[in-house]
């Protein structure tokens, strides 16, 4: 019964979600080429709450637990697992005011409406996961970017999405770039759970009536710890002990 009512609320859900990101597209193009930055950022910012809104459709709801007063004149390297697209609108939104940057694979860089523009311009990289050639520098040229602006690196280690909330090994490689370009960094582990429940069938219908949740743990100084591979342990450790899949 549940998964037959989905089907006419993905319809509605689906006609939301491309009818913000077609109205937000030229906002964003606008907002980037005439007035500047900060305009844009708050034109993405604004994306993701509606983006956010949207999902209500589907009976979904979104807890964000973050009880820890981080300050936004430092970088930092958000690190989560991964178990669906509906991971990054509430990072993005929930964490604003720290400018969270994205690293993305190439594909989603082109023919997406908002999405893509903002991947291409708003200062997160693109990098070709079968190409180290291509993603280590470009990994490398965006930390010193977060560096230097004081911007947040959100990265998901897993390398891919979890389709069942199972948490996968962490891949270490992109962590360990961003440590050594970001030196003077916050790291922020976020556990995320019930995102995956989105696409529990695939992309239709989408799962209805999902609680997702995110709980920011205690952000850890990455001056702190010489040992960075004992920094990786603790972080994932963390993230994983509140998945509940």
């Amino acid at each position: 019964m549940v998964k037959i009512l989905s089907y006419p609320l993905t319809i509605l859900y689906y006609l939301c979600f491309l009818l913000t990101l077609i109205i937000f597209h030229p906002i964003q193009w606008f907002c980037f080429n005439v007035l500047g930055y900060q305009a844009h950022k708050k034109s993405v910012d604004a994306l993701q709450f509606f983006l956010i809104k949207c999902v209500y459709v589907l009976g979904t709801r979104i807890t964000f637990e973050n009880p820890h007063k981080i300050e936004t004149n430092q970088p930092l390297i958000i690190v989560a697992n991964h178990q669906s697209m509906y991971d990054i609108s509430p990072i993005m939104w929930y964490m604003r005011k720290h400018h969270a940057k994205f690293i993305s694979k190439m594909e989603l860089g082109k023919g997406i409406p908002s999405v893509s523009y903002n991947l291409r311009h708003g200062g997160s990289v693109l990098i070709d996961r079968k190409n180290p050639r291509q993603s280590l520098p470009a990994i490398m040229k965006f930390g010193e970017y977060i560096e230097a602006n004081k911007r947040a690196a959100v990265i998901f280690p897993e390398g891919t999405r979890s389709k069942n909330g199972v948490p996968k090994a962490f891949q270490t490689k992109g962590l360990e770039i961003l440590f050594k370009k970001i030196p003077s960094a916050i790291v922020v582990p976020i556990s995320i759970n019930n995102s995956w429940k989105m696409v529990r069938y695939g992309k239709f219908p989408m799962g209805i009536g999902n609680h997702i949740k995110f709980k920011v743990h205690e952000p850890l100084k990455l001056k702190d710890f010489s040992d960075r591979s004992e920094l990786i342990s603790i972080v994932e450790s963390k993230i994983k002990e509140h998945i509940h899949p």
